[in-house]
């Protein structure tokens, strides 16, 4: 039954679901409409105030971008990829491939949801390959699926913006620890709730008939050994790993230096630890240049469609529709239910602006002062606009974009899955934030 659901969705999205790019500029347009009607009197404050929110969150997108690409690049390390294949041997029944393929893809991106992308695709190819029961669509799915944990992982966007200095929310809610948030026990535990249930939940949807196995869609896989000494002093440099490991211990020794001096985690220090993980691990500067390229190029629908939604940020709060929806959550919420309200307005805003960070900055101005006032813990009220955004990414392509290029795939052949598993994800984190948080 689920699965025929599944299929029902699937091809209501293939009807409907236009492209990524096309849904940004579409919200765009639908904020500068609403913006109109709620100031009307000042219709040129809203083309300014995109315009200069088009580059304000510039250096947040670059830091997030360079989050994406650096845990892309380390998954492609030779040694990765052997391990993956190493595990994926592992599972002999389609049921085990769809359990390992989330499970897998869950730990990725616990650590880095940049990681994940490469390790979820990996995984769900090599156990595609191996199980021609399993049905390569909902693979993927379950490698995607675990999006909806990583705000409670190393690398929640909301988690260490909060946590790092100079935040810009930080003259109103200081400077909050992992400790409090990404690490708190009523994290913990929902995070843990979703990653023993999803996995059940996936191998209910798990079709009877009608499988479609796992094809190569891509072009041959050349795997290219250079077995004689470059000829020219440029091409030994490009290929010698001595100045990627001397370059990368550079990296580790500051890292380190960091966090025994008391350090938290940020973005900045995950950054700079995967750049020097992955200079170290690929085997020289131009193989690493050539990774960091090819993660670029999955990416590249995201870099273009992040300053849209910094733009719709900026009119949302210009024209005042992101403060009078906030209060208006605010005003029918109390102490005990200010997070539940906040889980599900986060949702609903990232639908339209798919961005953890940019969410926030959106959010958050508005948000936090808001649960202040009713008695709310700051740092309860950021994750609940985490737990939001990491919900919906199930049912908006904007994050999907990366994994499905590495793989082959449209959205139309995974989102009748994400939409099912997002109900379900909803309700089990509704009812678990009333008790936890």
């Amino acid at each position: 039954m689920l699965n025929r659901i599944a299929d029902r969705f699937s091809k209501l999205a293939e009807r409907y679901l236009p492209d990524a790019f096309v849904i940004a500029v579409l919200m765009t347009l639908l904020v500068f409409v609403l913006g109109f009607f709620m100031k009307p009197s000042e219709p040129v404050e809203l083309f300014k105030s995109f315009g200069d929110g088009f580059w304000v969150y510039l250096a947040f997108t670059m830091q997030m971008v360079l989050l994406l690409m650096t845990g892309m690049a380390l998954a492609s390390v030779p040694i990765v990829e052997k391990m993956l294949a190493f595990l994926a041997s592992k599972a002999k029944t389609a049921n085990q491939a769809y359990v390992m393929t989330f499970l897998v893809s869950s730990a990725a991106y616990y650590i880095n949801w940049g990681l994940a992308v490469v390790v979820g695709a990996i995984i769900a190819r090599e156990l595609g390959k191996r199980n021609k029961k399993a049905h390569f669509p909902l693979l993927v799915a379950a490698a995607y699926t675990p999006t909806a944990l990583y705000t409670a992982g190393l690398s929640s966007s909301i988690g260490l913006t909060v946590a790092t200095k100079g935040h810009f929310l930080e003259n109103v809610m200081g400077v909050i620890p992992t400790s409090e948030t990404i690490f708190h026990p009523g994290t913990i535990i929902i995070f843990l709730a979703l990653l023993i249930t999803l996995p059940i939940f996936i191998v209910l949807m798990a079709p009877k008939k009608g499988i479609i196995s796992y094809s190569s869609q891509s072009k041959k896989e050349e795997t290219e050994i250079q077995n004689e000494i470059e000829s020219t002093p440029a091409e030994r440099l490009e290929n010698t790993s001595f100045l990627g490991i001397i370059t990368g211990l550079i990296g580790m020794v500051y890292v380190v230096y960091e966090f025994i001096n008391g350090r938290d985690l940020d973005l900045n220090i995950i950054n700079i630890l995967f750049l020097s993980l992955g200079l170290i691990l690929h085997k020289s500067l131009g193989q690493y240049a050539k990774a960091f390229k090819e993660a670029g190029t999955a990416i590249s629908p995201i870099i273009l469609q992040f300053p849209f939604y910094a733009g719709i940020i900026a009119v949302l709060g210009s024209s005042g529709l992101a403060e009078s929806i906030i209060n208006g959550m605010a005003s029918i919420a109390s102490k005990d239910t200010f997070d539940i309200f906040t889980y599900w307005t986060a949702g609903l805003v990232n639908i339209l602006a798919p961005s953890g960070g940019g969410q926030w900055a959106l959010q958050g101005p508005l948000q936090v002062p808001a649960g202040i006032q009713l008695g709310v813990d700051p740092a309860i009220t950021a994750m609940a606009v985490g737990w939001g955004d990491a919900w919906t990414n199930l049912i908006q392509p904007f994050w999907a974009l990366p994994i499905l290029a590495v793989v082959g795939l449209h959205i139309r052949h995974i989102m009748g899955y994400c939409i099912l598993l997002s109900i379900w994800v909803g309700i089990l984190t509704t009812v678990l934030m009333f008790f936890v948080y």
